[in-house]
Order: structure tokens, then sequence, then C-alpha cells
């Protein structure tokens, strides 16, 4: 299907508005296909247009009365020709259920029972209902279903069984076509109400009473957040019901469909989670819901814009969720997580500006869906809204809501409504940050009589950088100073002779952040001394980065690392850092061992003074876990503790389980039969996936591990990331060197069975890098830059080239 370019959108925009569309669909026609009849009711300006659909079969087309020559349809685009004023179109197709989550998506559970859900977002749509699919066409939606009796269907609007296995589904508000979606199957529903507002939560029969047991939280989240939006925005949520629900093989963490929002079921908690897990599920559903008002009832009229609904949710979330939950740690989630993501994304060669030029086609445009779209972008409107304060921001942000509410609207005109608020030269601001690409360096060094703050600056843009300066004693306190670095050189009164110096120590902008020789000598004994979560996430964002550039050895960083460990009481910033030793010092910037003993060691010192039952426990006992090679302790703790060896407070439940037998077998003291043995304990299909990933580190697994990542159509989502995940490591390098050369010729393939999303995540979670070899560097670079490659893959596989070069260069410049 070719991609929509902005001139086609834009023309078919003048030439056609939708009044409405009818889609009834019939899920009882087997395993493979649906039917799907859309109905389109069309106002049209010119006499020839185009639709989307992409079935296996398009069975009949009926403009106007008269049957359409199905054979016309070409690669997903159906010709219409002779239009009237006004028209009416039916499509009749057998669509296929989809496996990837892009479409309307099939899964079938470890007990047998079928879910489904539809996936709209990013070109999706046509492949279950045919469509004008551009957000700026949009139109109200009606919906019926003919489902299994003892189904249960729900979507953007009310539905309700009208007869055993019939349903319809209420007139919807004007939706742009990548929002609608339809959930139907046994699902587990529970009803709730907020201020009027009816509510759902609803996941798999399987997951009831996971749900069940989370409910109360669940329902609270959702009621302190409308409170929050409905003070900020002043306006209430306007689509009716509010359901979440949690799907399984979902290829996002989530996606704000109005009145039915779906989570990946991953958030429906099995086992025993850390708070900063807890934290992060409640603010992803706070940032769907800003989505409500912000993309949902105002939508960008391109592809170009939608970092501006990403940037601005995710922005929110972390904002309303600091303001008004019961869960800790939101900011500082955003420095150590969501801005190291962005921080990486924006120094590979796929750098962008935030705001994209609206000239690349959609395909092109939602490539640059990544971290720059949701982090940088988030950080420059916390920036923003530090910089013209929060009266300007919020009102602007309200005139712009009230102006365009369930329409489109493009950056110019949100920046038109925040001028009229009161804020002054934005477009010169709005160039500078958001029309370029990269990031400054702010860094300090001491003088005789105090600090002079350094901007350095990759390019010509003048970024004005609104933060704090933040001086630190040897027990972890000290002054700090609030400036505006609009110049590349400025002095600030703050005393030289402190230990540590920190520049931005409220991670209030968007910059590299480089820490001078003195406070990089002193980190080791001062940084577990400052309380501040946020301001440590700056130090170690800092550390982080100057590793990647070859400017800080990594065994320095890791001692500083292991110096904060007996200290570091934050499970956020625990999962953070050793995520980041695993996949970028073990084995990619350092040997992997002694490094790993190194790592290990300190993990199990930490674990004996962590609190019993503790989220910090879990957090060091998952490090413990992922780093030891001490088979009979591992054994110890999957045997219940024989011996008194878990920890006090420590519960080996089903997922921690899961992750001993991981280790053991990359261990090689676990095999088939104990993989087969535990499934047999947990038949379900979280279970599945758990064995999937094991026997994909099985050395006699890898082939076939192999065979179904790269051939196979019908995997789902989440047991295709698990056996990218059991694939490759660092212990396994010579048994997995064959399959180097073999993912440059095979990863191009899984174009043919794969789409969207999915196909640019697979080949960025299978690029062998932990080969930090100049050959592999050589063979990315060539498939990179083969135009007949798919362009998801090709990206996916840029990024990853752009981390392992700089890997190379760590370990050139670490000898």
């Amino acid at each position: 299907m070719p991609a929509l370019t902005v001139d086609e959108a834009r023309a078919r925009a003048d030439a056609v508005e939708v009044r409405g569309y009818h889609l009834d669909f019939d899920f009882t026609t087997g395993d493979e296909t649906f039917r799907a009849v859309s109905t389109v009711w069309f106002a049209a300006t010119a006499e020839q247009t185009w639709l989307d659909v992409k079935p296996r079969e398009l069975v009949s087309a009926v403009l106007n009365g008269v049957p359409l020559d199905v054979t016309g349809l070409d690669d997903g685009r159906l010709p219409l020709t002779g239009l009237r004023a006004e028209n009416e179109l039916v499509v009749d197709a057998v669509m296929e259920y989809a496996h990837d989550s892009e479409g309307l998506q099939r899964s079938v559970d470890a007990d047998g029972r079928v879910y489904l859900y539809g996936m709209s977002s990013l070109e999706s749509a046509p492949r279950y209902f045919a469509c004008f699919d551009q957000p700026d066409l949009k139109a109200p939606y009606r919906m019926t279903a003919t489902v299994p009796e003892g189904w249960i269907v729900l979507g953007n609007a009310t539905a309700t069984e009208v007869a055993p296995g019939r349903w319809q589904v209420a007139e919807t508000k004007p939706l742009s076509t990548y929002f609608v979606t339809l959930v139907a199957g046994p699902y587990h529903l529970i009803r709730g109400e907020h201020d009027g507002i009816p509510l759902g939560l609803a996941a798999r029969q399987s997951l009831a009473p996971y749900l069940e047991q989370d409910a109360e939280e669940l329902f609270r989240v959702t009621g302190q957040a409308f409170d929050e939006y409905h003070r900020l925005f002043g306006r209430r949520y306007p689509f009716g019901e509010y359901h979440q629900v949690f799907v399984p093989d979902l290829n996002l963490g989530a996606m704000e469909n109005p009145g039915c929002v779906t989570f990946a079921d991953n958030f429906v908690f099995r086992s025993a989670v850390t708070d900063a897990e807890r934290s992060t599920r409640a603010r992803v559903m706070v940032h769907e819901m800003a989505h409500m008002w912000f993309g949902d009832l105002v939508t960008m009229r391109w592809w170009n814009d939608l970092w501006l609904n990403e940037s601005f949710a995710d922005y929110m979330a972390h904002r309303v969720s600091h303001d008004v939950l019961d869960h800790p740690g939101h900011w500082t989630d955003f420095g150590f997580v969501r801005k190291w993501w962005g921080l990486q994304a924006d120094q590979r060669s796929s750098s962008h500006p935030v705001a994209t030029e609206p000239g690349k086609d959609a395909r092109a445009a939602l490539e640059d869906f990544d971290g720059i779209s949701y982090a940088k972008g988030a950080a420059v409107l916390k920036q923003l809204a530090t910089y013209l304060g929060d009266e300007v921001f919020l009102r602007g942000i309200n005139a712009h809501l009230g102006a365009h509410e369930y329409g489109n609207a493009d950056l110019a005109e949100f920046v038109g409504k925040l001028t009229e608020a009161g804020a002054t030269d934005l477009a010169s601001w709005s160039d500078q940050w958001l029309r370029t690409s990269g990031l400054d360096t702010i860094s300090a060094e001491r003088t005789a009589t105090g600090v002079v703050l350094r901007r350095s600056r990759p390019d010509q843009a003048e970024r004005p950088h609104r933060l704090t300066v933040a001086g630190y004693d040897k027990t972890g306190r000290g002054p700090s100073v609030d400036v505006l670095l609009d110049v590349d050189e400025l002095e600030v009164a703050l005393d030289p002779s402190v230990a540590v110096v920190v520049p931005d120590a409220a991670d209030d902008t968007w910059a590299k952040i480089r820490l001078d020789a003195a406070s990089l000598e002193a980190l080791p004994r001062v940084l577990p001394a400052i309380a501040d979560g946020i301001t440590r996430a700056v130090i170690w964002n800092s550390i982080r980065d100057a590793v990647a550039d070859a400017e800080l050895d990594p065994v320095q960083a890791l001692d500083i690392l292991l110096a904060a460990l007996p200290q570091e009481d934050s499970d956020i910033a625990v999962g953070s850092l050793l995520r980041w030793a695993e996949d970028r010092l073990l084995g990619v910037a350092l040997p992997y061992e002694p490094h790993r003993a190194r790592l290990a060691d300190a993990l199990t010192a930490r674990l004996g003074t962590c609190p019993p039952g503790s989220s910090l426990q879990l957090a060091i006992a998952r490090g413990v876990i992922r780093t030891s090679n001490d088979e009979k302790l591992l054994r110890s703790w999957l045997d219940s503790g024989e011996g008194g060896q878990v920890p006090d407070g420590l519960v080996v439940d089903s997922e921690l389980r899961w992750a001993l037998i991981l280790q053991l077998v990359r261990l090689t003291a676990f095999g088939a039969a104990e993989i087969d043995a535990e499934l047999a304990r947990d038949r379900s299909s979280e279970g599945a996936i758990q064995a999937a990933r094991c026997r994909a580190a099985l050395p006699a697994g890898k082939e076939a591990a192999w065979t179904r990542i790269m051939t196979d159509p019908a995997i789902g989502m989440s047991e295709l990331y698990a056996l990218c995940e059991g694939f490759w490591h660092p212990t396994q390098t010579e048994l997995t060197a064959p399959y180097v050369a073999r993912y440059f010729t095979d990863i191009r393939r899984t174009a043919e069975i794969r789409f969207g999303l999915t196909l640019g995540m697979t080949a960025g979670r299978m690029f062998p890098s932990l080969v930090v070899d100049p050959a592999t560097v050589t063979l990315a670079r060539q498939l990179a830059a083969d135009e007949s490659v798919a362009p998801g893959i090709r990206r996916g596989v840029a990024d990853a080239t752009d981390d392992l070069v700089r890997a190379l260069a760590v370990r050139r410049s670490a000898g």
C-alpha cells in the first residue's frame, strides 16, 4: 500500500467532507478472516478520489447504487469516479485478522478463549475497514457487530447487545480514522463511575483475579486524573463512557482511542511489582487520558505534528501524576527513563527536529515516532511552561482546545493561541527549539570567584535555557541559583569550592550536561548523599552520556555506580541504571568479565541491606538474578529457599521463577526439560511467552527461535519480542556468531510478513549489538543504505548501528 503524501492528503481533504460511517462486522466466519461492510457518506467537490481498504477479498463496492469494478483496487486504493455532491459508498470485504496489532487483532489465550481488538493507528485502519485514512477527515461512526454468544463488545461510544450475539455501538463524536476501535470477546468487565462518567476496566478472563485485585487503585487513578484535567482545561471529558481495556499482543504500551483506551495487558500484574512499575502504569493511564483533549478532541492536521500530541500527553502525564496521584517519583522517572531515551535518540543520525517538516509522507513521518517525539518534546514543553509561566501556558492551551474542538489544528495555530494568551516572541522560540535537531551541551567551570556556565551549540540555533545550577558539599547539601542561559558564557554566583557542581540540577531543560573533573572525582563520595532523585537523574544522564561519547572511562562510570548502590533508595534509579549497565556496559563498552562479577557482588551486598518486602528489595533481587553465576544460590531461590537463602520478605512468585530459570539456562545449568516442567506449573499465555524466551536462550533452541522470528507471520507480538530478548546474550557470543551475517540477509525479508511499528522494532531488537566489531558496522551500513529494503527496517538498523559505532569509540578510547 503506497504511503499517503501530504499533497495527496491536502487534495483529498479539499475534495471530500466525510459525513459519517457505519461499520458492520461479522466475527463468526472463521479463525483467519472476518466480514466488514463499511458504509461511508461523504460530500465531494471533485469528480474523483480514492478510498483506502486492504482486504483479503473485496467482495463488492457500490457507489450511489452503482456497482464498482472491484478489480480496480490497486495496492490498497479503490478509485472512485463520477462523484456527486453527496455520496453513499458501501464496501463489502473479507478482511484478515492481524497478528501484529496492526488492524483487527485476534489472540487466543492459553485457555482457548479468543479476544479481538481494533488498532487503527499508524496506517492500520484500512486493514479492517474501508475509509478515507488521514487524520484531518474526521467523522462520526456507528458500528454493529455479530459475535459469538457470551462475548461482550466495547467501542468508542456506548455498546449495547440488541439480540443474542448482535451488538451496536452508538454514534460517536467526530473521530479521525486512527482513533477508531472495537473490542470484542469474553472479556472480564468491571464497571464503575466517577463524577457522572461511566467507567470500565476489562481484561482476559485468565487475568480477571488480578484485575479485580487492582481495580480500586485503577479507578482511583482514573478519578484523580479526571478531576485534575477538568480543573486544568476548564472543560469536561467529551466522549461519554471511558473504558480502559487491557489487551493481548499490543505493539504499543497503550492507544488513546476515545472512550475505549487499549493498554498492553502486561499492565495487569500477575506477580509482585516495584513501586516504579505501579507508578509507570498510573502515568501511562494519565498520559492516554491527556489525549482525550489534546490529540482526540483537537487532532493534528498532518502526521508531522503528531509529536505535539505525544509530547503534550507525556508532559501532562508527569505533571498531573506528580500533582495528584498517590504514586511517587514521576519526575524522577522522567529524568532517569524518558529523558535518557530521548537523549539517545537525539544523537543518532536519524535525529530530527521535534516538529518535523510537513513534506514527509505518512510512513516517513511515522518513522519519527520516537524518543524525540515523546521525551524531548515533553522536556521542551516543560521548559516552555517554565519560560512563559503557568497562567499564560494554560490560558493558551485552553484557547486552542476551544477554537478547534472536534477538529484539526497545526503547530502554527497552537503557537498563535499561546501568543494571544500573552506569550511573546514565540515564533523565534519555536524556530530555535522545535525546528532544529540535536542538543546543546551545558558545562560548568570553576573560577577563583565563582562558576562560569558554558553553552556549546552544535549549530547556529540560539536556544535559551532557564535552569538551576546547584553546588553540593560532602553531605549532599548546598545552595542553588536560578539562571537564564541565553548566551554562550554566563557567570554564576556559586561557591567554587563545593564538592560537586550540577548544571540544570532541577532537570528543567533539554541539553547534554557535563560535570567538571573535580565534581566527577568527588561523585563516589557525594552522590549517595544527594537526596533529590531528580538531581541524581541529571547526574546519571551526564555520566551515561559522557561514557557514550567516549569522554568518560566506562570503568570509572561503573565505579561510581558501585559506590552509589549501597545508598541508592529509588527503585526507579536502580531499574534504569541496571538496564544501562547490562545493555551498554557489560559485554558492550566493557568486557563481560570481570565487570559482571563486580556488579553481581555489589547487588548481592545491597540485597542484604534492603528492607524486607520492599520495592527496592525486589528491584535489587531482579538484578542479582540477571547477573549472578552462582548456580547454588539461584537453585535455592527457585526451590523456595532451601537452606534459608531467600532473603526475608522476598516472594519467589511466577515472574521471579521464570527469571531464575532463564539465568540458569544461560549458565547451561538448565535445559528444555526444566523449561517444560515450569510451563507445566504455569499454564498461562504469560507462561508460554516466558518459556519461549527461555527456549531462545538454549543453545539447541537458537535455530528454531531464529526461524520463528524471521519467517512466522502468525506469531504474537509478546512472544516475538520474548524470542528476540532470549536470543542474544554476552555469554553466548561464540554460539550466536554464525547468526550475525545471517541477520543482514534474513531481516530484510521480514517486510513480507510484518507491517508498521513491529517491523522496525523487530529489526532493532534482533540487531547483533553485542558484536562490537567494525565488520558488523560495515554490514549494517550496507543494509541501511539499501533503498530496496523496507524503510522501517533500515531505520531500526541505522539507529542500532549508531549505537554500535559509539560503543566501538568507547572501546578504543578506554583501551
